[in-house]
């Protein structure tokens, strides 16, 4: 496969060093230096400052997204309108609204969309789905997951913190992961209850976001996500009824990643334990791009969809606007 990468900044990077056997041919930024700079690891990549250029060339194949929110989906239905394949990185846009005309570009086109939730392609996630769907936690009772990082200096002014540019604050930047991940397990949520606030950060958007997500057979998932984590956290805990997952970690400042699964014995007590630890190098953006060239070729649906990004994000929606947060006014 040929691609294009629109938007080489840090998450254009790893998408580029994910690549593989695939070729990277055109990449474009608005910052020229950004595209030059990557265009220089890559022979015969042409950089540009102009995403449409990269995108209309004719030996791309498929096209890596990678930008600044307000400007994913707009790149995203570019290359759409050019009969590419897309996939276009978390959370997919600003809100909802901005997705369903991606979405009805791509039904039209017959092209497959992706959205980057990279934490599905994780080992720990992806042996955490094994077992679950081998039915060995039996009937899903309900999620528990927290996801939180500190800042850094200057967070405040990075384009995060604008809305203009974000959409939304860490609700939508990391939560989101948190809600695609609850929805993979449970399915889609009836009722949606929370709460986001900014506590510690000088910015419009808000810091902490809180979510209780119901589903219509009264599974919950209890979700928060932060940037006031002063030591970097992630906590994903599945709970059945005669087990539970845990994953705790993703790798580098986030810790070791690991997957414990408490099994309950007949006589209940202390649980039948096995863990799994994956030291390694993060390998979900590898296996998410195969994930995804493999879904081009076959013509089956991805695993995390724009239908699952929509779905994240009416729910992202209404905790803003249950919040009164109004960032799309």
């Amino acid at each position: 496969m040929k691609l294009a990468i629109v938007g080489c900044g840090l998450i254009g990077r790893k998408r580029a060093a994910a690549l593989g056997e695939h070729r990277l041919v055109a990449c474009a930024d608005a910052v020229p230096s950004l595209a030059d700079r990557l265009a220089a690891q890559h022979p015969g990549c042409l950089a540009t400052s102009d995403y449409r250029q990269a995108i209309e060339r004719p030996d791309v194949d498929a096209v890596v997204v990678s930008t600044t929110n307000d400007v994913l989906t707009t790149a995203a239905i570019a290359a759409v309108e050019a009969g590419k394949h897309v996939l276009v990185e978390k959370p997919s846009a600003r809100n909802a609204a901005e997705v369903r005309p991606l979405l009805a570009a791509a039904e039209r086109q017959g092209v497959v969309v992706k959205v980057g939730f990279n934490h599905r392609f994780h080992p720990s996630f992806q042996k955490a789905r094994q077992i679950f769907d081998d039915g060995e936690l039996g009937e899903l009772l309900y999620i528990r997951a927290r996801y939180g990082h500190g800042g850094r200096l200057g967070y405040e002014r990075e384009w995060r913190a604008n809305p203009k540019i974000a959409g939304g604050g860490e609700m939508l930047d990391q939560g989101v992961h948190l809600i695609d991940l609850a929805r993979w397990f449970c399915g889609d949520f009836a009722e949606v209850f929370g709460h986001v606030g900014t506590y510690y950060w000088a910015m419009e958007v808000e810091d902490n976001g809180f979510a209780l997500l119901k589903t219509a057979s009264g599974q919950v998932a209890w979700l928060h996500a932060s940037c006031t984590e002063w030591k970097n956290l992630f906590s994903f805990e599945i709970f059945g009824q005669v087990g539970k997952l845990q994953i705790d970690g993703l790798g580098g400042s986030y810790g070791t990643e690991r997957l414990t699964f408490y099994r309950m014995l007949p006589e209940m007590g202390p649980p039948e334990t096995v863990c799994w630890e994956y030291p390694r190098e993060d390998r979900s953006w590898q296996v998410e791009l195969e994930h995804w060239i493999e879904c081009i070729q076959s013509g089956r649906q991805p695993c995390g969809s724009l239908e699952d990004a929509l779905a994240a994000l009416e729910i992202v929606d209404q905790l803003y606007e249950g919040s009164g947060r109004d960032y799309h006014a």
